[in-house]
């Protein structure tokens, strides 16, 4: 495959932008051609130009899809970056709790909404739902609900399956949590049926307008705006605190930061975790 040129960087840089929001500057060449050239050989094209036009021909948008497939990052891992999962263990879920517990009727199980906006393969959603199960102990005395989101179809599959290599489960999964939650199915690992049974999954662009039936007590959405322009960004989480619960909480990358980009959020500290809540609540 020849060097990506300066005007094929240019065309597939507008494309990619247009059907996922992802920023690629003209470092990113090398980005284009390794992520892409499964894709050219797949599709029998001759070169990244040929490609994209095939790609602007299609119809059905399979191969728009498969382009959203390959380009967007899915790095991820269990309990990846263990902060925000002490800070689940020891302060939001205990606080929602007591909470949700003086403003529900007895006996009615308390309602608890969780959403990774960006999910990826689903670890970060196994991830909370395993600590929900070790916190909370008797699930049925709760409205558990998780919500997993993602623009890629091939990770929203792949979630939605719950299985995972060998590879996948040593980045991050203690020995004794792999037993007690998964099940060895050969050379791959299987979720449980009761952690399996809290999650849903969809595919979903951040970047469009989105709606949910019931607010959320705390969202996750870490590492994916790094890759939106500013402006993008702001709408981004704006759209975020609108499916919010007023006393909810958002959680970002730890090396992100939206104050002053969205005054509304107040940004708090709890160990060595930063979260996000609406200022007053």
């Amino acid at each position: 495959m020849s060097v990506l040129s300066a005007n094929e960087l240019s065309l597939w840089s507008q494309y990619i932008y247009s059907i996922c929001g992802v920023q690629l500057d003209g470092s990113k060449g090398y980005l284009v051609e390794t992520r892409l050239a499964p894709l050219i050989r797949e599709t029998g094209s001759a070169n990244l130009t040929e490609l994209f036009n095939k790609v602007k021909g299609d119809l059905s948008n399979a191969l728009k899809r498969k382009v959203i497939d390959a380009i967007t990052t899915r790095e991820t891992s269990f309990f990846r970056d263990t902060s925000p999962f002490d800070l689940l263990r020891h302060k939001i879920v205990p606080d929602l709790i007591d909470k949700r517990t003086k403003a529900s009727s007895p006996g009615r199980p308390l309602p608890l909404r969780i959403w990774s906006a960006a999910c990826s393969t689903g670890q970060e959603l196994y991830s909370t739902a395993i600590v929900l199960k070790e916190l909370l102990v008797d699930l049925n005395r709760y409205d558990v609900r998780l919500i997993g989101t993602d623009i890629s179809d091939k990770a929203v599959a792949q979630a939605s399956y719950g299985h995972y290599s060998k590879m996948e489960m040593d980045r991050g999964m203690a020995v004794d949590k792999m037993s007690r939650y998964f099940i060895s199915e050969g050379q791959t690992w299987k979720v449980r049926d009761e952690i399996r049974a809290l999650a849903t999954f969809r595919t979903m662009n951040l970047l469009e307008p989105f709606s949910f039936p019931t607010k959320f007590d705390i969202v996750f959405c870490r590492n994916v705006a790094i890759y939106f322009s500013e402006p993008d960004k702001m709408r981004l989480f704006k759209a975020i605190g609108r499916v919010l619960a007023p006393d909810g909480y958002l959680i970002i990358g730890s090396t992100e930061s939206i104050t002053g980009l969205c005054p509304e959020f107040e940004p708090k500290r709890y160990l060595r975790a930063v979260f996000y809540q609406f200022k007053g609540a």
